[in-house]
């Protein structure tokens, strides 16, 4: 790390975000605008700003610093997490949180924040809060069976429950067809040419749209495979250890599982995609796992399409099918 850099390691949570400095000196802020507007005063053109994606409460404040035009930087939280058990830490406070993350960032090399449009935070939101229906309308639909296991279900929990449940089913078809209207505001064709895949659909075009801004922040389709989190570990050590290996799950789980549903679609209409998978079972690999490779192939060719600006061209010899 340049030695010019003035780091700021800052544990947040949803009312006070904490931060330690170089010198060590531990400030607590409140986690709103004049708490932001009060943190920045400390900082100048070499601030480095480091903290972990703690799910909605970063966001403001790395926004914020982003558009302020100071250095941020936002990391996987279980970067952090192993970082301190290795220093085997037995304190487990805000303020040594926060003097973690620094020390993480004087010795690791962290990604610098890009922020997001202002379509892309509302679209954010918008699959947050129809992922947040699709589990409540899960549990109701949960909930009825229930109630029919009991041989005679009250008739007005049985209203009750379906009421409730097309209440649901209305509220996430809105939220989808906003998140359509918002996509194709800025990204009509790049979604057009992300379906012409075959086995890839609106919603996981939709989807890869709104979580990559658009192709435009990953710099391979290999940094897009992991955090789909369809890259594969190793389980190796010496001569007694040869564990499976399998992929790493440690991505968007909403964005694996749809891939998984399209590879099904994608080994019978795509051909390179339905080539691989029949090479990998003909060697007597397991199914399963040849649909993950294809979920795999399928994202590159995500990637390679978005970023050559084509349609989808199933003989193509080119780089579009890599």
């Amino acid at each position: 790390m340049d030695d010019r850099v003035e780091i700021y390691g800052v544990d947040i949570s949803k009312a006070f975000f904490d931060v330690v400095d170089q010198n060590y000196r531990h400030f607590k802020f409140g986690n709103n605008k004049n708490g932001f507007q009060d943190f920045a005063e400390n900082l100048n053109e070499n601030s480095l700003v480091v903290m972990e994606a703690t799910g909605c409460y970063h966001y403001c404040l790395a926004q914020f610093l982003y558009e302020n035009n100071f250095k941020v930087s936002v990391v996987n939280p279980l970067s952090i997490k192993r970082f301190i058990q290795m220093k085997l830490s037995k304190v487990k406070t805000d303020k040594s949180d926060a003097k973690a993350i620094y020390e993480y960032a004087q010795i690791n090399r962290v990604p610098i924040y890009t922020g997001r449009s202002s379509i892309q935070a509302k679209c954010l939101q918008l699959l947050s809060l129809q992922d947040f229906y699709v589990k409540q309308r899960t549990a109701i639909k949960n909930k009825i069976q229930g109630e029919k296991s009991l041989g005679s279900p009250s008739e007005e929990v049985e209203i009750s429950l379906k009421r409730t449940l097309n209440i649901l089913n209305i509220e996430i078809k809105l939220l989808q067809d906003q998140l359509e209207i918002l996509v194709n505001e800025i990204h009509n064709k790049q979604l057009s040419q992300l379906m012409s895949i075959p086995g890839i659909g609106i919603k996981t075009a939709m989807l890869l749209i709104v979580l990559t801004d658009g192709f435009t922040s990953f710099e391979n389709s290999r940094q897009l495979c992991s955090y789909a989190g369809i890259t594969p570990t190793i389980r190796q050590s010496g001569s007694s250890i040869k564990g499976r290996s399998r992929i790493s799950k440690l991505g968007n789980p909403k964005l694996r599982n749809l891939l998984f549903l399209c590879s099904f679609s994608a080994c019978k209409h795509n051909k390179p995609c339905k080539e691989l998978y029949l090479r990998i079972v003909a060697k007597g690999k397991s199914k399963k796992l040849a649909l993950i490779a294809v979920c795999n192939k399928l994202l590159k060719q995500a990637f390679a399409i978005a970023r050559s600006n084509e349609n989808y061209q199933e003989d193509y010899s080119g780089k579009i099918l890599i």
